[in-house]
């Protein structure tokens, strides 16, 4: 046992059939007793795309897999809050919730008998999907290490994820046994998953049966043989143009199973399949925004959280997304579950230009969602989209993509000009272009310190038209704490800003309008 290594790392290409090995592997020691945690990751979906819940989620697990670990685990909480909170290091939080209980306990002799059927195991799938890069180096680096200073320790670590560099430098040593699933045909995987896959769905489809009863064999040998060739052993492949195939034909797409056949022998791997299922869509109402938003959000909403979120009705998203099924998770509920993305591929592919073509997500579409974010604040006090909000609105508002794609200015000028907006939102619309303007004023980006003029008073102007407006929301807006804005946003440092007179006098004009709408709210007036 002291032979052999503590990780084993299964690596291999998108869509390749990791993660249907990560859960079965996880069913298998799950059975036998010997499934200390498994973890998930999948990027976009809040939580699981980053290391925040990892070590807190895998200590709820091992409790249930080893109730005697439950003292240690508590007394380590009471001892230092900071593990639940995040305020400690991944490396303390792994030794005080994982590894420390595990070995004390194992020390003393395990209940049951376990032990005795060979070493516990973890299951981390998706490490390549954790949007957390240094999270991902400090885990691997600390187990590493741990399994070098306790060689006899019955613990293994199956992980599974595709080859990024962070991720190898670290694993490509002698103490991981490497899985290449590359160097694996799943041809016959493949063929198996299709017959049975099928077979099921003949089973449900009257069109199908009758098709077979008057036909013969569907889909025929040469059909069948010409799909697994053109699936290329990935099996994200494979479930997605089954799904393509066997999908329920609608007013917009009224193909048979039968017929959608060939056009899938045709398509250009993924990409050809999500352009071909996005199309069936694309004429209806909202639909470019809907999809939008599903790819940026940094957690799933559900059906009703993102029709809230874009102020349209619920049968207006799911109207959209019914004709996606193929590509895109929908709940059985419009309240409860989130809508998702069938695989990680779909969000690389509608945000690389050169891939996704008409159907590309730019990166200025964060400071749409932003305006919705902020919408629903200024407009609810409770649900999904409000919750959601509040949450998220800074990350959208200050996004990587967006600021490496725009300066300051140029969003806020290029938003000022949106093509669909709802009439009944529009006063909350001029609060969120005042809102960015003051945004602009207090963090004195240097991208726009020529530019304080037009923003001050471009800031002043839509103060102006949105306490201008009769909306309930925009009183609430002005009394609100600004708790939209990231921490630290508030600097004692003061700007001192020279005006030319013609600058002043606009600006104190909208001071002026806005002030006589809600005189004992707005307090810009300190700025004359």
């Amino acid at each position: 046992m002291i032979q052999t290594p503590h990780i084993y790392w299964l690596h291999g290409f998108a869509g390749c059939g990791k993660s249907s090995i990560s859960l079965e592997v996880a069913k298998l020691y799950a059975g036998s007793g010997r499934l200390l945690a498994s973890y998930f990751f999948f990027r976009g979906a809040g939580d699981r795309s980053t290391m925040n819940r990892f070590a807190v989620t895998l200590a709820s697990q091992l409790v249930t897999a080893i109730p005697d670990t439950a003292p240690l685990i508590q007394a380590a909480l009471r001892a230092e809050p900071g593990l639940v909170t995040g305020d400690v290091s991944l490396a303390t939080q792994l030794d005080l919730l994982i590894l420390s209980p595990f070995q004390v306990v194992i020390n003393q002799g395990v209940p049951g008998g376990s032990l005795a059927k060979g070493s516990f195991l973890i299951v981390v799938d998706g490490l390549d999907e954790c949007e957390d890069e240094r999270g991902v180096q400090e885990f691997i680096d600390h187990i590493l290490h741990f399994f070098e200073k306790y060689p006899s320790i019955p613990l293994r670590i199956f992980i599974a994820s595709r080859v990024e560099q962070h991720i190898r430098e670290r694993l490509g040593t002698k103490g991981v046994l490497l899985g290449n699933l590359d160097s694996h045909s799943a041809n016959e995987d493949i063929e198996k998953y299709l017959h049975a896959s099928f077979q099921a769905a003949a089973e449900r489809d009257r069109v199908i049966r009758a098709y077979v009863r008057a036909r013969g064999e569907w889909p025929a040998k040469l059909d069948m043989n010409a799909l697994i060739k053109h699936i290329g052993g990935s099996f994200v492949l494979a479930s997605t143009i089954f799904k393509f195939i066997i999908q329920t034909a609608t007013t917009e797409d009224s193909l048979t199973p039968m017929e959608r056949l060939p056009l899938a022998l045709k398509m250009n791997g993924l990409d050809g399949l999500y352009t071909q299922t996005l199309t069936r869509s694309q004429c209806l109402n909202h639909f470019r925004s809907i999809i939008s938003i599903i790819a940026l959000l940094h957690h799933p909403l559900p059906i009703v959280g993102i029709a809230d979120l874009l102020g349209i009705e619920a049968f207006e998203v799911l109207r959209v997304l019914l004709n996606l099924q193929a590509i895109i998770h929908v709940p059985g509920s419009d309240e409860e579950g989130g809508v998702t993305l069938c695989h990680t591929s779909l969000r690389d592919f509608l945000t690389t230009e050169r891939r996704s073509g008409s159907f590309f997500v730019p990166p200025s579409y964060h400071l749409h969602l932003s305006y919705y974010c902020f919408a629903s604040i200024c407009e609810r006090n409770d649900g999904s989209a409000y919750h959601y909000g509040m949450q998220f609105l800074s990350l959208h508002r200050r996004s990587p993509a967006l600021l490496e794609a725009y300066n300051s200015i140029d969003k806020i000028r290029q938003f000022k000009a949106p093509e669909s907006l709802s009439v009944d939102r529009m006063p909350s619309w001029y609060a969120f272009v005042c809102t960015m303007f003051f945004q602009a004023i207090v963090w004195n980006e240097s991208s726009i310190s020529d530019c304080t003029s037009y923003i001050l008073t471009e800031c002043t102007k839509h103060l102006a038209l949105a306490v201008g407006c009769a909306d309930s929301c925009i009183g609430l807006w002005l009394g609100k704490e600004l708790h939209y804005f990231p921490r630290g946003w508030m600097r004692s440092t003061e700007h001192k800003v020279l005006l030319t007179e013609q600058t002043y006098e606009a600006v104190q004009q909208h001071l002026q309008s806005a002030s006589a709408a809600f005189p004992d709210k707005v307090r810009f007036l300190d700025l004359i």
